[in-house]
């Protein structure tokens, strides 16, 4: 996507903000009781499983959903995970590295109980909404030429349960178990808690949704990802989230009647659908429309040696 020329920031630039005002805004909380089942289901379902792999948003593949959800895994298992493989998005070249990689970690590891078994279990590990299901759907449909074996959709909490081995390999014999996405109980901070709810990993009234507008809006102008001015056609950049908001609302028609009382009695004013515009802003986003966007791109920055991992599925063996 072009991006736009800097002379179309205006002055206004000069008085945009620095910093995201986090002050006021609390850490988003959402551990409901099928996170803490899944997660007690997932350690008990350990020993049946040759190797983990670990779905990443490449949006937020290093401090946004990194390793802290291996943590969590290590933690409850007592003894540390093996064979884990991190792919940072969905898609045909990495999917296609998957099986081999899985085949050759399996083939190189002492397998314990499982070592007479001719049958692979892959257990399928990430936060929520961020393509556990479309990644075994994807496998199948490479590897066995079947459709969906389970649901996929575009909020979190699509999959509540580990659910039944699925197979998405004839040769060697492989199956997967889906789990349910799963977070930290305690989000380490408010920024990571916006970026985990950007990336529709956390439900988005428990943040508020002007409120992601606003630092979706403050975090396209720092990295100067100028698509949304393109995309509604703004003419130039803005950092006032009211003022975006309003010209979103007005060019896609989201407006609605408020009464206001006055001296001569109720009058019905047009008013912009500010709470609309804001869903149509990060629905733009979450789809891709305003092209790729790296929300972590200033935590890897300072980790020179994670940026390897953001062009190819990476493995580890702790």
């Amino acid at each position: 996507m072009r991006l736009i020329p800097r002379a179309l920031c205006g002055a206004a630039r000069a008085a945009w903000r620095e910093s995201f005002p986090l002050g006021g805004h609390a850490v988003a909380r959402w551990f409901p009781g099928h996170m803490a089942k899944g997660l007690k289901k997932m350690q008990s379902s350990l020993k049946l499983v040759d190797c983990i792999i670990e779905v990443h948003d490449a949006r937020i593949s290093f401090g946004g959903c990194g390793v802290g959800f291996i943590k969590i895994i290590r933690h409850l298992e007592g003894e540390g995970l093996k064979n884990v493989i991190f792919t940072n998005c969905v898609n045909d070249e990495n999917v296609k590295q998957i099986i081999p990689m899985v085949t050759e970690l399996i083939g190189s590891s002492y397998r314990y109980h499982r070592g007479e078994s001719l049958e692979y279990c892959i257990m399928v590990i990430g936060v929520p909404n961020v393509g556990k299901s479309s990644l075994i759907n994807s496998l199948r449909r490479q590897h066995l030429r079947k459709g969906k074996a389970t649901r996929v959709g575009g909020e979190p909490g699509i999959t509540r349960a580990v659910m039944s081995r699925i197979q998405v390999c004839e040769r060697p014999l492989m199956f997967l178990l889906d789990t349910p996405g799963v977070l930290a109980p305690r989000i380490e901070s408010v920024e990571t808690g916006l970026k985990l709810a950007l990336c529709g990993t956390v439900l988005d009234h428990l943040v508020g949704e002007e409120t992601l507008a606003d630092y979706l809006l403050y975090t396209l102008n720092q990295h100067e990802l100028f698509g949304y001015v393109q995309h509604y056609g703004l003419g130039e950049a803005c950092d006032d989230i009211v003022s975006v908001l309003k010209r979103v609302a007005v060019k896609l028609g989201k407006t609605q009647k408020v009464k206001v009382l006055t001296g001569t009695g109720d009058v019905n004013v047009i008013q912009p659908n500010y709470p609309a515009a804001a869903r149509d802003f990060l629905r733009t986003f979450r789809s891709g429309l305003l092209g790729p966007v790296m929300l972590d791109r200033d935590t890897l920055q300072s980790h020179p040696s994670a940026g390897a991992q953001g062009h190819r599925p990476a493995q580890t063996d702790p």
